[in-house]
Parts: structure tokens; sequence; C-alpha cells
């Protein structure tokens, strides 16, 4: 089973709280964090994109880095850990994208995969002037399917040719080409983004609400079985969690109550704006839910470390598991924590 840290390269992780740790991202704390999960045995870190935040009391979200040249500086000071970076695919031409992952791979030789962010946010791309168009909503995983395979064509050929919908490549050349199989990975909870992993991708993360309920993701991992069963390929599912960790179950619940009692409710509600623009069964539309918004509305586990591995436990026996990838409140504690007083606790 492997397992993953989803970095804070942007302001106070993801909790939407005032009464949750404040922070903003930097190199130096996600060098920290990277090299504790590397100690640890974390197989890899992902590093999201964000283009403008949601604001509110927290400035949730308002203060990023960017994906691509922080893993770079990452992939330069690790030794084992696989590096995941995002790419905003309306805001980057896949040849480049193609090309900036060769360079990442130079540095850290078959550790370096690519996020596939299809975009849900309009006022991140309008701030820009890159946003399509509304219909871009029902079009962005057709846009997004040519973008990769512009990519795998540049990675495994060193040559593009198409003539796309969307993208139109003439004789585009790549070289030096990636020491070996770089892994596309996306986010998707629609029949067609799992479609898109199952047709070109390697892994997909799933993430759906619930407390302390690991089986929440039974269903999505069904739908992505069957996604992969279609096109032949063998294709993995990542649940996300959010870990809120204690030595007790009473110290862990007296720390969500406190996160949720300290929620940044005009964050929550920008969010909330933005998502009501998107088609329902996305991933926004799964993060966007009421209960729990204080986290985004990922899968939250709550308790002490004890409880934390009985649910691991389950969600691991999920058909088509083949990994997790984890948020926490305090990510260098959590972290540490996770492999000192959580993992040998797994079955």
């Amino acid at each position: 089973m492997d397992f993953g840290v989803f970095i804070p390269i942007g302001n106070n992780g993801w909790l939407i709280s005032e009464n949750a740790p404040q922070y903003k991202p930097s190199f130096e704390l996600n060098k920290r964090v990277v090299l504790e999960a590397e100690r640890q045995g974390f197989g890899f870190a992902l590093s999201m994109i964000k283009l403008r935040g949601f604001g509110g009391k927290t400035e949730f979200w308002d203060h990023n880095l960017e994906s691509f040249t922080l893993m770079a500086g990452l992939a330069a000071v690790t030794e084992r850990i696989k590096l995941y970076a995002s790419t905003a695919v309306l805001t980057l031409p896949p040849a480049l994208v193609a090309r900036m992952a060769t360079t990442i791979d130079s540095i850290a030789p078959g550790r370096f995969g690519i996020n596939i962010v299809s975009g849900w946010s309009k006022n991140e791309y309008d701030q820009m002037g890159l946003w399509p168009g509304d219909d871009y909503f029902a079009h962005r995983y057709d846009y997004s399917t040519e973008y990769v395979r512009v990519l795998r064509d540049l990675w495994t050929t060193g040559t593009c040719t198409m003539d796309g919908e969307y993208f139109q490549m003439d004789d585009c050349r790549l070289e030096p080409r990636p020491t070996g199989h770089v892994d596309v990975v996306c986010a998707g909870q629609s029949d067609r983004g799992m479609r898109l992993v199952a047709e070109l991708g390697d892994h997909n993360f799933i993430l759906n609400p619930g407390i302390n309920e690991p089986l929440t993701y039974v269903e999505p991992a069904r739908r992505l079985a069957a996604a992969a069963e279609r096109t032949g390929r063998d294709v993995g599912t990542m649940p996300l969690f959010m870990l809120i960790m204690a030595d007790t179950n009473e110290q862990a619940w007296a720390k969500w109550r406190s996160y949720h009692e300290g929620a940044d409710v005009e964050a929550l509600g920008y969010m909330s704006g933005e998502g009501a623009r998107d088609d329902a069964g996305t991933t926004v539309r799964t993060i966007n839910l009421p209960d729990g918004a204080v986290n985004l509305n990922m899968a939250t586990l709550v308790g002490s470390h004890e409880t934390i591995a009985r649910h691991l436990d389950q969600a691991a026996a999920i058909p088509g598991v083949t990994g997790m990838m984890f948020t926490f409140d305090d990510f260098e504690q959590g972290v540490h924590d996770f492999g000192e007083k959580v993992r040998p606790l797994l079955g």
C-alpha cells in the first residue's frame, strides 16, 4: 500500500478555519514536510496548483507557491520519494509541460509525475484572460484528454503530430526524453473524469464526504474499476483523507470541534459560489457540500492513532485501492506521528 502526503503549497493547508494552524507556504516548510515523509517511508508527495484563493478572515489559499518549481526544488533535496506536480491545463501548453517534466526527471530520475487539473474555478482563469467560456465545464475532460495524449506522444516517441479539436501539433519535438514512464494522475470524480484516467492515466485520487466513514470510497472505487475494465488498463484508486489525530479519541475530537467552530464562513461562501457554476458529479461538487466543509469535505478520520489505523485498514481492503493520500491539520507533526504511531498498527 502506497502512502502519500498532499503537501501544503497553499496557506493553512486544507482547514478553512480561524482555529486551525495558520501559516504561509514556503519552500522550507514543504521541504521539512517532504523530508520527514521520506524518512517515514511515504511513497509520494503531491502539490496542487491554485491561482486564486477564497479570501475570508483566514485569506484561505490567497497565498500559494507554484507547483513545478516547488517540486523541482524538492527533487534536488530528496532521494527516494516520488514527487507529483500539478498542471492547470488552461495555463501551460502540453509540449512545455512535457519538457518541464523531463527536466525534473533529470534531477530525480524515475521519481516525477504529473497531476492533471482540468480547472473548475472560473475566477482563477478570468483574472488572466484565460477562461474559455462557461461551455468549458461540459468539455474540459475532452480538452484534458487531448492534452495528455500530447504528453504521452512526446515522452514515448519524442514527437507529436495531432490535428485535434483543441490542440494542433505539427511534428512537435522533445529531446531528451524522460528516463522512464512518467505517471499521470487525476482527481476526476465524474464518470467522464474517471474515463480520462482509465484511458491514459495511472492513478485516480478520490474524495468523498464523511467523518470516520472510510467505506464511503467503495462506490467511487467501483466506478473507476469498471472504467478501467472497459479500457483494459491497470489503474489504481487512491482515496484522500484528512487525518485529525491525537493520543486519545477525546483529544482528537476536541481539535475537530474547535476547527469546526472556527470555520471561516466568508471563505466557504466564496467557494460555494464558485462551485455552483460547475456541473453535478464533479470534483468541485464533491468538495462543496455543506457538512464538514471546514476541510473541503474530503473524507475525514478523527481519533486516536489506534482508531485511525483501524479506519485505514478498512479503506485498504476496498477492491481497487492501491494507495492513499493524506492531509493533516499540523503537517510536520502529522507526518511524523503517522509514521511513528499509526503505520506500525496497520494490518
